[in-house]
């Protein structure tokens, strides 16, 4: 999917249609989930776009209509969720005020109170410190993965579930997952996929797992112990868990902390900023 395509959500479409109440001939519009914008022009019909293309006011009102839906838009406005027959789930991109998030069967997969998918990334990275080679454990829309390629000389990232790679194909926000060199993806379960490579291969590891309910295999001590096995002498782990001063982060907190020093960690501290934990080899 080329990004000439064009992905809005109601973050888009409500302020066009405030546009034409007010009478206004033109407007600021963001045609890949602000990411960036361009000056569009305001008609009876619809929208016309710099490079003529229309979009009519009946796709606008219906993405409007939904704060809960990215859309695909063309001749008509197609949301982006798609169901998984390997797992189950249902997937779909969900918009926030900056980059969208997952839903993972009704669950996001970044933080959204108080922030937003991209800085949630951001706050997980600084936690990590990324450089050499970095194993992401849990794909996802790849923001993980593209921000640590920034630093790390590469990232070898696992997705359980193909579901989530075609949604973040749709994602203007993902493009880089699938377009920078450094970036080598898996599609497998990080569980299993993780004993295929050598002792101390990885100088980083993000561990950004699905809510415990959803994976609790990812929160085991034996895959710890893989963690620590393919993790280099001096090498750092990030692991995601949540809310720290939550009632239900907390105690998942301390279980994760016990397992990790049980596998071999050490200086194993919180990262509140980030919602989980570092641990260093």
């Amino acid at each position: 999917m080329t990004f000439d395509a064009i992905v809005l959500s109601h973050y888009q479409a409500v302020p066009l249609l405030e546009a034409r109440r007010a009478g206004q001939s033109t407007a600021r519009l963001s045609l890949n989930l602000n990411r960036s914008s361009c000056d569009v022009v305001l008609d009876a019909d619809g929208v016309r776009l710099p490079d003529g293309r229309r979009i009519a006011w009946r796709i606008i009102e219906r993405v409007a209509a939904s704060e809960s839906g990215c859309y695909r838009v063309g001749e008509d406005a197609e949301k982006i969720q798609t169901y998984s027959e390997a797992t189950g789930r249902t997937y779909s991109l969900y918009p926030t005020p900056l980059a969208p998030t997952m839903l993972v069967s009704g669950l996001p997969m970044h933080r959204i109170k108080d922030t937003d998918p991209y800085h949630d990334t951001l706050a997980k990275i600084r936690a990590a410190s990324p450089r050499g080679r970095v194993l992401d454990t849990c794909t996802g829309l790849g923001y993980t993965a593209i921000e640590a390629a920034r630093s790390a000389d590469e990232v070898i990232t696992v997705e359980l579930d193909p579901a989530a790679q075609e949604i973040a194909r749709f994602n203007p926000w993902s493009q880089a997952l699938f377009d920078d060199p450094k970036i080598i993806r898996i599609i497998g379960d990080s569980y299993d996929e993780v004993r295929r490579f050598d002792d101390g291969y990885f100088s980083r590891v993000i561990h950004d797992p699905p809510a415990f309910a959803l994976a609790g295999d990812l929160y085991s001590a034996a895959f710890y112990a893989e963690l620590f096995r393919v993790l280099r002498p001096g090498g750092r782990l990030f692991h995601y868990i949540g809310d720290l001063n939550s009632a239900s982060g907390g105690r998942i907190a301390r279980g994760v902390v016990e397992r990790l020093k049980q596998a071999g960690f050490h200086r194993v501290k919180p990262a509140p900023a980030a919602f989980g934990v570092v641990a260093h080899k």
